[in-house]
């Protein structure tokens, strides 16, 4: 297995953690395929934030915390990751619809929201200012590619990927339970370089159901919203991470592969958090909060 297939299975696997406190409460559409925790300080503006694959909402933790006091937060978890049953998505395409349920949420919200996704969250959050643009204010990306086969170069089309997006699909639907668990822990160690937050990304990614998590990487794999970019002009936040410990030739690879990526999308901020890994709100929450919060400003 190359060291991207190996970094795609990684990302197959990842999760974080924070406890549930209440079902939201507001006028917006029941879900089917995720589920909804409100926090925060209620007539605030809203934001909702979206986890990515096998990710529970406990990603967002930290950050939630920070933003309570000045903001209504709509905390969302997938259903079939980290432990919550898979419902609907155990059939069928998953991210379609679950950007269809994001749109029906959103638009029973008080105000318009910001919109915060992680990884796959980031590719919803994506989809959705696309497809329905007036539902969203801002949106901010975290670590997430409009395309993610671009990690094996910038050539790649779904079509392309699609005998390696379905090779991963089908290992991930048939490992058993010792391999999905050394999985996890390989996975935790590759995309959370704060030691604290392994055990959350471990545990979640190992609670989540293969099926689910297989058919959602196979169809993040086949997604491509490159050729969508220039069309939104939602004000959008990108943040994207840097490790200097990982073996790799300075920043330039990877600030092309990021700025390069979103370079046609006309409203859009590209900043690099050094010192982080793929779950960056984890490994430097204080610089994440001061972007995200700077961001948030009318």
């Amino acid at each position: 297995m190359t060291k991207m297939m190996q970094w795609l299975a990684a990302v197959a696997f990842v999760v974080s953690g924070f406890p549930l406190l209440c079902v939201a409460q507001v006028k917006a559409a029941l879900p089917t395929r995720f589920t909804v925790v409100d926090e925060g300080t209620a007539g605030r503006p809203d934001v909702v934030l979206v986890p990515g694959l096998t990710s529970s909402r406990e990603v967002w933790a930290g950050e939630a915390k920070r933003l309570a006091p000045h903001y209504r937060l709509h905390l969302v978890q997938v259903n079939g990751f980290a432990g919550q049953p898979a419902g609907p998505n155990a059939t069928g395409e998953i991210l379609p619809a679950i950007v269809d349920e994001l749109h029906a949420y959103c638009a029973g919200l008080s105000t318009k929201p910001v919109v915060i996704g992680h990884s796959l969250g980031g590719l919803l959050t994506l989809m959705l200012a696309a497809k329905y643009p007036n539902d969203v204010k801002k949106i901010v990306l975290v670590d997430s590619l409009p395309f993610l086969g671009m990690m094996f170069g910038p050539q790649m089309t779904p079509d392309m990927i699609r005998p390696q997006a379905e090779q991963m699909q089908d290992k991930i639907e048939k490992q058993d339970a010792d391999k999905r668990k050394a999985g996890a822990e390989r996975s935790a160690e590759t995309l959370v370089l704060n030691p604290e937050g392994r055990p959350l990304v471990r545990k979640n990614s190992e609670d989540s159901d293969a099926h689910v998590v297989a058919k959602a990487m196979f169809e993040d794999l086949q997604t491509d919203m490159r050729p969508e970019l220039a069309k939104i002009s939602t004000p959008t936040l990108m943040l994207y991470p840097f490790d200097s410990t990982l073996k790799v030739n300075g920043t330039q690879g990877v600030d092309e592969l990021y700025q390069g990526a979103y370079k046609s999308m006309p409203n859009v901020t590209v900043l690099r958090v050094d010192g982080s890994r793929h779950f960056v709100m984890l490994d430097q929450p204080k610089k994440f909060d001061e972007f995200v919060e700077d961001f948030l400003k009318p």
